[in-house]
């Protein structure tokens, strides 16, 4: 599952985009070596090295797929633009949330930010993502809900005026678990219910010719190699088989890692889904280019594409 990424590059081992904390001041420096261990009469003690048996794979796994203020941003973005410049987004619902990492960065960055992370898998939202709820402050921990359901469940419905999203995030592709159409239609119906008027259905979309290849794309993270593997395509019913290996320095490996048995769906199957939903418009939006043809972080809608071998993109359905 790639990272965001310049349109013409692969997605599936793109750039990491963190920046770098700035350099504090010689003293500030000294005091770091010092705390690391480092001596002025000696050298810097080795760091460990990461194996497959010490390894967290959810740790190497967010390392390595996630970055939730580039996806947070462009939320943000998307809601100025359908609702004005003023326009806030409050309430989000993350779906397919996992550890529910952008969950708790939503509500961090705002104490008006509310949050719904929701996802099957108990142990990865409840205990997994205690890492990440547990520097929150009894405050923010107010303002974030995890709920272990499943997307399609009608108990995620709310009546409520407050208790409604003026977003859903379905990120990652997740959304490629579901094998149907029916059951595509299905969950984009149950979004738009549950959405706020005018509420947005955010989601990433990966394509072009190369989705559908087996093949293997390798990008180096530190302290481990992520190996992306579409192991498998079935042309007949759209399906396809997709791994996530990862690789440490000392030759060890976490193989399977993740696995994922996906539908690939194209960008108009999507949207005839989402007009049958009753989403009353869904737009494309792609990223930036500067004059040499690389990613500037920033997205914009479109109605063309070049027909690339590669191509990430957001899907943006308003209800």
């Amino acid at each position: 599952m790639p990272k965001r990424s310049p349109q013409k590059e692969k997605p599936l081992p793109p750039k990491d985009r963190r920046s770098s904390a700035k350099a504090g001041s010689r003293s500030a420096a000294r005091v770091s070596r010092s705390a690391s261990g480092a001596s002025r009469f000696g050298k810097r003690p080795a760091r460990p090295v990461l194996t497959a048996r010490a390894a967290d794979k959810q740790r190497c796994y967010e390392a390595a797929v996630q970055e939730p203020d580039p996806e947070l941003d462009f939320l943000c973005a998307a809601y100025r633009h359908h609702h004005g410049r003023a326009a806030r987004p409050r309430l989000i619902r993350e779906d397919f949330a996992g550890s529910a990492w952008n969950s708790v960065e939503w509500v961090k960055r705002s104490p008006l930010n509310r949050a719904v992370a929701v996802d099957l898998d108990r142990r990865t939202l409840l205990e997994t993502s205690r890492r990440h709820t547990e520097p929150l402050s009894p405050e923010q921990r107010s303002r974030l809900r995890l709920v272990h359901d499943n997307v399609l469940s009608e108990s995620l419905i709310s009546n409520r005026a407050e208790d409604k999203p003026d977003a859903i995030m379905a990120l990652n592709f997740s959304y490629w678990i579901l094998h149907t159409r029916a059951d595509l239609v299905r969950y984009f119906e149950s979004c738009r219910r549950a959405l706020a008027k005018g509420g947005l259905l955010i989601m990433d979309f990966v394509g072009g010719s190369e989705v559908f290849v087996p093949q293997q794309e390798r990008r180096r993270c530190k302290g481990f190699t992520y190996i992306w593997d579409q192991a498998s395509y079935n042309p007949i019913d759209g399906r396809c088989v997709n791994h996530i290996h990862f690789e440490f320095k000392d030759g060890s490996r976490l193989d399977r890692a993740y696995t994922y048995p996906w539908r690939i769906w194209t960008i108009p199957e999507l949207r005839d889904c989402l007009a049958d939903a009753g989403f009353a418009e869904t737009q494309v939006w792609a990223e930036r280019e500067d004059t040499k043809g690389k990613g500037t972080g920033t997205y914009r809608p479109i109605t063309k594409h070049n027909p690339d071998p590669t191509f990430l993109c957001y899907l943006v359905s308003r209800g």
